[in-house]
């Protein structure tokens, strides 16, 4: 309830200044340019009551916290403009409205391709969240109608569009993924398809005039495919329009992103002063590699998802490199950056990577789930890993007494395809009975029962009846 008057009383007074301020200088000027000295100190009065009222409007809210006022710390503000961020357009720019004590209207959009979001996404909800400590608007945007068409920014193939069942399926538990990270009692959330789905024709072409067909070739991942004579389909040339509109539609001020987005956020910028806004600044954060190495995907099941159960998201971060403890520490938590760079000079000097990784395990699973949790999650590793134990391991019927390993992988669930298997066993991670599988071509005799590890996280006990 505290949110919505929260809301209701910045609603109230924001509707109150601009429903009167043009009505309030008209009859300003009216008397100030009267001849007459008794009008014109009229107006100036006027003029001088009407700005004290809404001071003291303002000051009333800001006093109660029902809208705090705006934190320009010069600390906070340098942190926030370079932590887990590649690149601002333009710095200056936004660091001067930063520190002038405005509130501004920070956003960010995610498409609902996967019903999870990951915590790759978790890097710009995190510096939304900044943003929200400081005192800013946040407004987030569910992409439903966006994400049934489909962003190509980081593809090197067509993305297919999704059907709209799909699209709602995985939106379900959105919200309230989002709300894990962010404060949804202040902040706006929107779904697209409120503005993107009335539309017509001519405003799709009024909006795609704005831009040349150079400028949507000259991309990186659309010239390699057109180099390479692959389809370049021309809704994905719309799709930058739509995400572009939406900060049109919600009068961003700062629009949030990773640096594959670049094109469709500056995209808002160029839509944002042709309709006669001032264009959003635009935060890119870096792109997160996930537990195989490449960039953290639900295409590619490399995730780690903030829904994840604690022991499973634990493991998922100790199996990740060694080189990614302070990245993750940087980008994926708040832990003080003046610990993270005494964790970097430790590990320089010797320090066991391992009690740094569980130090991070910890923390990213007390975020999500809570401190209980992630002691317990903690335990089970040590339990399980460290000790050389294997807890609840579940048993897993298969159809046959002897069977190939790569055939065993896949039986089990342990790995979702035989060429995941190779790659497994390839890298050393597949172990049976306790000993390491060396070959993809080794059999493996599970009349009585043998226990199979994948990695350090996935362990199965296979039986035949």
């Amino acid at each position: 309830m505290r949110g919505v008057w929260n809301n209701a009383c910045r609603c109230s007074l924001l509707g109150y200044e601009l429903y009167n301020y043009k009505r309030v200088l008209h009859m300003v000027a009216q008397n100030v340019l009267s001849p007459a000295p008794r009008l014109r100190l009229r107006g100036l009065v006027l003029f001088l009551s009407w700005s004290f009222l809404v001071d003291c409007g303002c000051n009333f809210l800001y006093t109660y916290n029902i809208m705090p006022p705006i934190n320009t710390n010069a600390k906070k503000i340098n942190e926030l403009l370079s932590r887990g961020v590649e690149e601002v357009i333009t710095r200056a720019h936004l660091k001067k409205k930063l520190l002038s004590g405005k509130q501004l209207r920070i956003k960010l959009g995610f498409d609902p391709t996967a019903p999870n979001l990951h915590l790759g996404r978790s890097v710009p909800l995190l510096k939304m969240r900044d943003f929200q400590e400081l005192g800013h608007q946040v407004v987030f945007i569910a992409g439903d109608f966006t994400g049934v068409i489909g962003d190509t920014s980081d593809k090197d193939a067509e993305r297919p569009m999704l059907q709209k069942d799909v699209v709602a399926e995985n939106l379900k538990k959105y919200k309230e993924q989002v709300g894990k990270v962010i404060d949804l009692s202040t902040a706006e959330f929107h779904f697209n398809s409120s503005w993107l789905g009335k539309l017509t024709y001519h405003d799709v072409g009024e909006h795609a005039d704005v831009f040349s067909l150079a400028e949507f070739i000259a991309r990186d991942n659309i010239a390699r495919r057109l180099k390479a004579g692959k389809r370049v389909s021309l809704r994905e040339v719309l799709y930058p329009l739509m995400q572009g509109y939406d900060s049109v539609a919600v009068h961003a001020d700062v629009e949030l992103g990773g640096t594959d987005q670049r094109f469709n956020l500056l995209a808002g910028r160029h839509l944002q002063e042709y309709f006669g806004q001032e264009p959003q600044d635009v935060i890119l954060n870096p792109l997160i590699p996930g537990t195989d190495g490449r960039k953290m995907s639900s295409s590619w099941g490399n995730v780690i998802n903030i829904v994840d159960d604690p022991a499973d998201m634990y493991g998922k971060i100790m199996s990740v490199r060694d080189e990614l403890i302070i990245p993750y520490f940087t980008f994926l938590t708040r832990v003080p950056l003046t610990d993270v760079k005494k964790m970097t000079t430790a590990m320089s000097k010797g320090g066991n990577p391992r009690d740094y990784k569980m130090s991070l395990a910890r923390e990213v699973v007390r975020m999500y789930h809570g401190e209980k949790a992630a002691s317990a999650a903690e335990a089970r590793f040590v339990s399980t890993f460290q000790k050389k134990e294997v807890v609840d391991a579940p048993r897993v019927r298969v159809a046959h007494k002897k069977m190939n390993i790569i055939d065993l992988l896949v039986a089990t669930g342990l790995t979702a395809s035989k060429a995941e298997a190779r790659r497994v066993i390839g890298e050393g991670g597949v172990k049976v009975a306790g000993a390491r599988v060396g070959s993809p071509d080794n059999m493996v005799d599970v009349a009585g029962g043998v226990l199979v590890q994948k990695g350090k996280r996935h362990a199965v006990n296979a039986y035949v009846d």
